[in-house]
Order: C-alpha cells, then sequence, then structure tokens
C-alpha cells in the first residue's frame, strides 16, 4: 500500500444538512499526538468526553462529545476520533476545517467515498462481503432488507461460503496429496469417498446460490413494466399498487406520454413498477415519442404486465401487441376492469387457461406462468393474486429462512463456483487418471468463493465496489 493510503483521513461522518447531532471521523495511524493538539490533553480511550471544540487562535467553534478509539479496537482499525457536535452544515465545516489544519503535518487529507470501510476491510476488520453490507444497510428501503442487510454485516452470508470454502481446501488437500506420491497407486476417488464429498460440496453450494438469489432480489428488486393499449387502466393499476395517486388517470386515451417510475413494496421485496405509454398507432408525433420509450422500458423489464380491458375487448390488437413482446421475459396477461363484465371469478382474480407452451411447460411462452390474472384497478379484486404471482416470478420463499442481502456479483461468483464443481464432478466420473484436472476445478471453485469475502480481489473491482459508498462511511 503507498504511503498516502495510510495518511490520516477525515470527513462528515453525518448525513448532508442540518440535524441535532452533527459527527466528524477522523482515522489514522497513531493519532495520539493530533488529539493531544486538538485539545491540550489526552483522551481516556472509549470514553465520551464533553469538551469545547476550540479553533487555533481559542475560538470556540462548538462544544460536543469526544471519543477516542485506539487501533485496533476501532471500526477502521486505525486510531479513530470522533468528534459529535451540532448538526448545522457551517458548524461541522468549521470543525473539519480544525482538524485538517491540526493534521496538516500528519498529511491529513479529506476522506473518500467508503475510504473508512475500505480501511476497515484492508486491516481485516471486516471482509468484502460485510463491507458491502454497509452500504446496503444504509441504503435499505424496507425492514425485511435492512434486516438481510444487518445479516450480511453480521457474517452469516460470509460464513457460510467460507465454511464451503474451507471444505474444498479439505478435497483438494486429499487430491494433491495424491498427485505428490503416484507410486502409492492408492484408488484416491473410492479410499476417501471423493465422489460423495463432492456432491455434499455441491448441494451446500446450491443452497446458498438458492438463498442468495433471493438475497439479490431483495435488495435490487424487480423491473415490472405494464403494458398494454391505451385506457386499458395501466395507470389505474400503478396506483392501486401504490396506494396512492401517482399516475394521472382520465378516460382519455394517450394520457400517459411518458413512463413513471413507482417503487412499491410486496412482503419486503422491493418492485420498480413502470407506467408506460399506450401502444397503438398513431401520428402525433409527442405521443410516438412516448410509445418509442415503452418500447424501451419492455426491452428492459424483468417482468411484463400486458394488460387488457375486460370491458372494451380488442383482440386483434392485443394479439398483436402479444406478439411483439421479448421472448425469454415473463409476461403475465392481466385482464383489467372485470367490475364491468360477469366473467370469471372475482373472488380470486384467476382464471386458468392453456399454456402456450405445453402441458409440460409450466411457464408459458414467454417464460411467464400459465394462467391469466383478472382484477380489478378500480375496486382491488384479483390484486392479492397480482401481488403473490409477482412473488413467485420472483422466486420469493417467505417461509423459508430468512435471506441475507446479496449482490449480482456474489452470485455470478456462486455460479462460477457451481460451473467449476461440476467440471470436477464430470471428471471424478472417468477415474484417477484426470485428478490433475479435479484438483485445478476445485482450486477454480475454491478462488470463485474468495472473490466474494475479498480473498482473491482485483483492485479495480475494490475501487468500483468503495467508490459507490457515501463519504464519511
Amino acid at each position: 500500500m503507498s504511503p498516502l493510503a495510510y495518511a490520516p483521513i477525515a470527513a462528515i461522518a453525518t448525513a448532508p444538512g442540518r440535524g441535532g447531532v452533527g459527527i466528524v471521523r477522523v482515522s489514522g495511524r497513531e493519532l495520539g499526538g493530533f488529539v493531544r493538539a486538538l485539545f491540550q490533553r489526552d483522551l481516556t480511550p472509549r470514553h465520551a468526553h464533553l469538551l469545547p471544540f476550540r479553533a487555533t487562535d481559542g475560538e470556540v467553534l462548538d462544544e460536543g462529545l469526544a471519543l477516542f478509539f485506539p487501533a485496533p479496537h476501532s471500526y477502521t482499525g486505525e486510531d479513530v476520533l470522533e468528534l459529535q457536535g451540532h448538526g448545522g452544515p457551517a458548524v461541522l465545516r468549521r470543525v473539519l476545517d480544525l482538524c485538517l489544519r491540526v493534521g496538516a503535518e500528519l498529511g491529513m487529507r479529506l476522506a473518500e467515498p467508503g475510504e473508512f470501510t475500505q480501511r476497515a476491510f484492508l486491516n481485516d476488520r471486516m471482509d468484502l462481503a460485510q463491507a458491502e453490507a454497509v452500504a446496503d444497510l444504509i441504503e435499505a428501503t424496507s425492514d425485511a432488507a435492512a434486516r438481510g442487510a444487518m445479516a450480511s454485516l453480521s457474517g452469516v452470508f460470509s460464513q457460510r461460503v467460507t465454511a464451503l470454502a474451507d471444505r474444498i481446501v479439505h478435497l483438494r488437500m486429499l487430491v494433491e496429496a495424491t498427485l505428490d506420491f503416484p507410486e502409492e497407486e492408492i484408488d484416491f476417488l473410492e479410499k476417501y469417498q471423493a465422489r460423495p464429498l463432492l456432491q455434499g460440496l455441491r448441494d451446500e453450494l446450491d443452497a446458498i446460490i438458492a438463498q442468495t438469489r433471493q438475497g439479490v432480489i431483495l435488495r435490487e428488486g424487480l423491473h415490472v413494466v405494464l403494458a398494454g393499449r391505451p385506457n386499458v387502466g395501466k395507470s389505474s393499476l400503478l396506483n392501486a399498487l401504490a396506494g396512492d395517486e401517482v399516475a394521472i388517470v382520465t378516460p382519455i386515451a394517450g394520457t400517459t406520454r411518458d413512463k413513471v417510475v413507482q417503487e412499491i413494496h410486496i412482503e419486503g421485496v422491493p418492485l420498480h413498477v413502470v407506467d408506460t405509454a399506450g401502444l397503438r398507432e398513431t401520428d402525433d408525433p409527442v405521443e410516438k415519442i412516448g410509445i418509442s420509450r415503452t418500447w424501451q422500458e419492455i426491452a428492459k423489464a424483468d417482468v411484463i404486465l400486458h394488460l387488457v380491458d375486460a370491458g372494451a375487448p380488442d383482440e386483434k390488437m392485443d394479439a398483436g401487441i402479444a406478439e411483439k413482446l421479448p421472448r425469454g421475459v415473463p409476461v403475465v396477461k392481466v385482464v383489467n376492469k372485470i367490475d364491468l363484465e360477469m366473467a370469471g371469478d372475482p373472488a380470486t382474480g384467476i382464471v386458468p387457461i392453456a399454456v402456450a407452451g405445453g402441458a409440460g411447460d409450466p411457464r408459458g411462452r414467454h417464460g411467464g406462468i400459465g394462467e391469466t390474472l383478472r382484477i380489478s384497478a378500480k375496486t382491488g379484486a384479483g390484486l392479492d393474486g397480482l401481488r403473490n404471482t409477482l412473488l413467485d416470478i420472483a422466486g420469493w420463499n417467505p417461509g423459508g429462512e430468512s435471506p441475507w442481502l446479496a449482490r449480482e456479483r456474489h452470485l455470478r461468483a456462486l455460479q462460477d463456483a457451481a460451473d467449476h464443481l461440476q467440471l470436477a464432478t464430470e471428471h471424478a466420473a472417468l477415474d484417477d487418471r484426470v485428478l490433475d484436472l479435479f484438483a485445478e476445478e476445485l482450486r477454480l471453485a475454491h478462488d470463485s468463493l474468495g472473490s466474494i469475502t475479498g480473498r482473491f480481489t482485483s483492485d479495480d473491482l475494490l475501487g468500483e465496489i468503495f467508490s459507490s459508498f457515501c463519504i464519511g462511511k
């Protein structure tokens, strides 16, 4: 690490704006002299001291609590000083400037985004998955997301990954010991029960992947696009799901000219619901732009809700829209305005239909589910069924073990490890003649798991991760 990276850093650690309390945080090596210069006295470690914060000319800038945490028992693993004063922006800036002036001889500088947490990672106070959970906990928008982030921060995810990695290391050790002593002519795969051990590793990895996938959904949510003809009730459905009048609703076709995005939560799972312009042929240049943007949103969707009007059906136009929807994306046909006709069962809002993909294809032609949902955005009939359908598509399992919060990179690393264990299984199906390839796949699987906790991580990835943090954390 460069000498610059070891320079003391300082930043305002509380959010911008006014508040009852504001915090200025300082971290660095051997800050005892800096603390004495700042207060003309030593501070008892891990004790709160009520003190005036004086400028170099003696002016009192503020009065508050000063807490000193000597290394290594601090958030960053370095000496840390926290000054807790009043939360006015001007006051905090003056206290921060004071720290930078007093610490100038030490090379003290403003902290970069996420640099306090990055130092905690570099000083082994937490691993990379836990460090990412710090940012996720700050950004959590639901109770479920906050609980999941806290589970990751406490090390639940890391412990599962590390335990699996240790089991892979044990199997690697047995394989490589056999490779070192080939004259023993040991039937390794049989003697050490390598195949059952490998299958146990794969089963545990599958369980971790399933739980991590839910953690990714909990963190990132689903991009749900409402699509269909004008006046089929897309804006009304958005309002009904959001529980608020977030989109303008009128009987005039083409009212929605641009997308309206609203985040809602179902069982703690975030859904980014996008209301779009109605799809039709038009000469209106503004409406054409809105329709073009609708197709752009459809192309990015995780789930498409194709709305049709039960009261005023247009089968030809609806079929034309359905034909243009992208393949490989779950598409749910939603018949809205069932309050205008008597068909269906408004109690459940669900009418089973034939699955386009055949009797053995439960997901339909577009990868969606094999049913049509009948709802009324006006009365609320069928909305619970729609919510449950969206959770099913997300793979959400509220009755299972509570998920930790996770990121897409974690899922990719786990899947890479699973691919390598699959290749190791294929080599093991041959015989001991390919033990070197078997060992190499185990090594690669172990490296993939190590990238999650930061044991094998590039500097570029670290820079990308920590740059997304807020300053002061």
